[in-house]
């Protein structure tokens, strides 16, 4: 973020504004919104409208989101201002005053209106660390009711017995919906508006390509992406095809400016059937997934959730090959070019996210959550329920048998043969020819003369040896897996995975492959099988 240009904003609306606005007008039921900022198919709204024929819908702007604090970059917080004023024009279009801006603590401001007489409601949502303590703050404090209705199972000793016919139920349900002709929607005046909060607070993104929020843009995606699905699976890997051959509603998701069910339902109905559209729909059920991890287990973002694993890499924690790999000078072209775009333009496509992970953690061999908090920070799309629980899988961190260890070599012989995006984002590689751009140290003395590269000066060698660090990682990990496996035979682990086939998976895994010495099991690992 840059610098300020005015003072810290105050606490709004002010005590007294809330007071005024319920002494003529009578109160209702305030909707909270946080990342469901749509009315359509939204549990918090409807809620609303059943229980009051008067809603006041509010969005505070929190400081915490936006000051040092924040793990957001820029552009993710200007995203979240489009969607605010989109949010804002669908109120309006609906006949009402529009959306209430507020800044400040959420629990300030709410108590502000529940002093006055409105209840409020809040769409049920799985968070983390701030967000889970505040909104369970917020309910006790102040009786915020949360509505849930967004496919996750809660208040269920085991939330994964049957999950997946739970989901399809979820899916094929009606939306929820109701009737703005019988609800009036108030407004408060704050002088609040995003507007203010970016000059407020210095918001001056520099990233390129970042897609317009809200719901309107949404909408013209899926409808775009419906069209072309059937070539959605030759597009999803290459991160050249996967820019415009993905759907590109992850951020839209993210912010809730779409309902997972209405992507779902649109696709279904209108996209023909095929390959295309069935990997989708199991990218959505997959985006539910790992939500409903989060949901289960709130730590996914700060620790390892096999106990044998925490702390791993920890020793060996090097803050310059940390550097390295978030500046995109590794050595290793694919995972510059895609750390270079990453922090340019906050996308990535997943499989260079799990190839960057990859080799972060595998590779460099680094802390975990080092590596998971700087693409939380820069991706538009950053959601901690999918980042954290994808980071943590990637890296193998629960227990499971099987570990994907992608060769940055050959993802770029794979995925860009002739060099486009390395050559995009790593220019100073451009001049040589596509057959070295695999293993640029390679290239022949003789070659990098003619063409003007010199590697180690040009472009870095790799910071560390491949082989040898692919082969001692797979020693390191090899020797505790057995007793990482065994893990899960403890319930308390087994439920922090929560792993899609419950209690008995995780029971499973820990009798075909546990070893409570962790001398054994390494064999059975997957540990051979590098993409």
């Amino acid at each position: 973020m840059g610098s300020p240009d005015d003072a810290p904003l105050p606490t709004a609306p002010e005590r007294e504004g809330v007071r005024d606005a319920t002494e003529t007008e009578p109160t209702g039921i305030v909707v909270w919104h946080r990342k469901d900022l749509r009315i359509a198919d939204n549990p918090a709204v409807a809620a609303a409208a059943a229980q009051s024929d008067r809603v006041l819908p509010l969005f505070v702007f929190d400081p915490g989101f936006y000051d040092e604090r924040g793990a957001a970059c820029d552009a993710r917080i200007e995203f979240l201002h489009d969607c605010l004023r989109d949010l804002d024009r669908q109120y309006r279009d609906v006949g009402g005053a529009g959306l209430t801006y507020a800044h400040g603590d959420p629990l300030d401001v709410l108590r502000r209106f529940v002093d006055a007489g409105w209840g409020v409601v809040a769409a049920a949502s799985a968070t983390g660390r701030y967000g889970r303590r505040r909104d369970e703050r917020a309910r006790d404090e102040l009786g915020v009711e949360f509505a849930a209705g967004d496919g996750l199972v809660r208040d269920a000793d085991r939330p994964r017995d049957g999950w997946s016919d739970r989901v399809e139920s979820w899916l094929a349900e009606e939306p929820y919906d109701w009737d703005p002709r019988s609800v009036a929607v108030a407004g408060i005046d704050t002088g609040i508006d995003p507007e203010r909060v970016r000059d407020a607070y210095g918001i001056d993104s520099t990233k390129t390509r970042v897609p317009t929020g809200g719901r309107g843009p949404a909408r013209k995606k899926l409808r775009a992406f419906t069209e072309r699905i059937a070539d959605y699976p030759g597009s999803i890997s290459s991160p050249v095809d996967a820019r415009e051959g993905t759907s590109g509603l992850s951020p839209y998701l993210r912010f809730g400016c779409l309902s997972v069910r209405e992507v779902h339902r649109h696709v279904d109905e209108r996209a023909p059937d095929g390959r295309g559209k069935s990997m989708f729909v199991s990218r959505l059920f997959w985006n539910r997934h790992y939500t409903q991890k989060l949901l289960d287990w709130p730590g996914w973002l700060d620790e390892a959730v096999n106990p044998v694993y925490r702390g791993f890499n920890r020793d060996r924690h090097d803050p310059d090959l940390v550097a390295a790999w978030k500046e995109g000078r590794t050595g290793f072209p694919m995972v510059d070019a895609s750390m270079r775009c990453l922090r340019e333009t906050g996308w990535l496509n997943f499989r260079m996210r799990a190839l960057c992970a990859s080799v972060y953690f595998h590779v460099l061999q680094q802390p975990w959550r080092i590596g998971a908090d700087h693409f939380y920070r820069h991706l538009i799309d950053g959601d901690p329920a999918i980042n954290y629980t994808q980071w943590q899988s990637q890296c193998g961190l629960v227990g499971r048998p099987g570990l994907r260890l992608y060769d940055p070599r050959k993802q770029v012989r794979d995925q860009d043969p002739d060099g486009e995006f390395v050559t995009r984002w790593v220019p100073e590689l451009d001049p040589l020819p596509a057959a070295h751009l695999d293993a640029p140290e390679k290239t022949p003395l003789s070659v990098q003369r003619e063409v003007g590269v010199e590697i180690g000066e040009t472009y870095p060698y790799p910071v560390v040896d491949y082989e040898a660090a692919r082969s001692e990682f797979r020693d390191r990990y090899g020797a505790v897996h057995g007793a990482a496996a065994a893990r899960l035979a403890d319930e308390s682990v087994a439920r922090r995975a929560s792993l899609s086939g419950g209690l008995g998976a995780a029971r499973s895994i820990a009798a075909d492959h546990g070893d409570a010495d962790g001398d054994g099991g390494a064999t059975q690992t997957g540990l051979g099988d590098f993409d």
